[in-house]
């Protein structure tokens, strides 16, 4: 039986979809702690090939960078997210554009039901006085 989650499509999107067992297997179940993935995590979960360990470090910086809501425009286009031209969309899109998408972008994740600032797309921050 196949197991589907946000991690699964998130892999499977990047072309590294037969670790997904392996990461629900060692806890990695939602994109919050996805996004601390490092080199002793990969060896744990048993990736072993150094450009599927590249590509998913990659990705798990630009996950930390943008947030989860950048995994949806990666399921859509994985390119789009791994080129070195990922800043490309606000230097050659004029204002119009880009409130047009980020309005889709919502449209999109309310279809969905996904609430951005809810777990598990989003950390509280606790703030030690």
């Amino acid at each position: 039986m196949a197991v589907s989650n946000i991690v699964c499509e998130w892999l499977r999107a990047l072309g590294l979809g037969q670790y997904a067992e392996s990461f629900l297997d060692n806890g990695y179940d939602d994109l919050e702690i996805c996004k601390q993935v490092g080199d002793p995590d990969l060896d744990a979960i048993g990736v072993q090939n150094p450009a599927h360990r590249s590509k998913l470090l990659k990705s798990v910086r630009l996950l930390r960078e943008k947030g989860a809501a950048s995994v949806y425009f990666q399921l859509n286009d994985p390119k789009s997210l791994l080129s070195d031209n990922s800043d490309s969309l606000e230097r050659d899109s004029s204002p119009l554009m880009l409130s047009e998408l980020e309005a889709l972008l919502q449209e999109q994740l309310k279809a969905d039901g996904v609430c951005l600032t809810a777990h598990p797309y989003s950390t509280p921050i606790l703030i030690d006085v």
